[in-house]
């Protein structure tokens, strides 16, 4: 084991209690220089009660004095027997109480969006079963009719990160067995990164919503069209309005023959 164990709480406890710098305890716990300067702040764990390494027997008092004369200084988990191997023991995924139930949800979205992810993939980014997935897959779930779709990010299942490492390589994969795919799965493959450098893709305005069959150049040559084939440059000729003049004889004229 080559972190310590409640590595925030021991990080509280030697920021505390030592000198040491910020780095220093950040590369025993294993966290970043910024985390460790946060708790020295008070800005990060501030509820988490100090864990002494000391006195549980996970750090020689020598190390630290050695580590306070020189700042260049790594300190060195003291060493356990029993801890032997236990980084290599990878078992699933843990998944809260409160968010197992949307889990067949998350599962669901990962089939409908990426089809190209393996059962493996799944397994690792929300913590299932090869029966669930193959169910969803299947669409043969109990509540299949119930779920919709949502992103296992947003429900917190699991990192963005982890999510575009696992399409990456699965599109690595599927391009080293010869496979083609098509332009919305090389969309999909777009890391959050990307995707949010891109730019934005025009979209039809809603009050137009039906024409999307004409173009600007249609538009463009049909009002050439009206507007050779009469000309409206001003109002009278617009609504065809009569001059006065002619008018006036008309009524004149109207007036001579009752007279008469």
């Amino acid at each position: 084991m080559s972190k310590p164990l409640m590595p925030k709480a021991t990080a509280v406890w030697l920021v505390d209690n030592t000198t040491l710098t910020f780095k220093q305890v950040a590369d025993f716990c294993g966290l970043h220089e910024l985390e460790v300067q946060g708790i020295a702040d008070g800005d990060v764990a501030g509820g988490v009660k100090g864990f002494d390494p000391v006195a549980n027997n996970q750090l020689d008092p020598i190390e630290i004095e050695r580590g306070e004369k020189d700042p260049r200084y790594a300190l060195r988990l003291k060493y356990n027997p029993a801890a032997e191997g236990e980084e290599k023991r990878r078992g699933p995924r843990y998944t809260p109480l409160s968010k197992r139930q949307d889990r067949p949800a998350s599962i669901l979205w990962l089939v409908k969006f990426h089809p190209e992810l393996a059962d493996a993939q799944i397994r690792r980014l929300v913590g299932t079963t090869n029966s669930t997935i193959e169910a969803i897959r299947e669409r043969t779930h109990w509540n299949i009719s119930n779920l919709q779709p949502i992103d296992p990010v947003a429900l917190g299942l699991c990192r963005q990160s982890e999510l575009d490492k696992e399409v990456q390589k699965a599109a690595a994969k599927r391009a080293a067995e010869g496979g083609v795919m098509s332009d919305d799965e090389r969309r999909k493959l777009v890391s959050t990164e990307q995707s949010l450098e891109a730019d934005a893709e025009p979209k039809m305005p809603a009050g137009i919503a039906g024409l999307e069959n004409f173009t600007i150049s249609d538009l463009n040559a049909e009002t050439e069209r009206t507007s050779t084939a009469a000309d409206y440059s001003d109002a009278d000729s617009f609504f065809n309005l009569p001059d006065d003049d002619e008018d006036e004889d008309e009524d004149d004229d109207s007036i001579d023959a009752r007279n008469r």
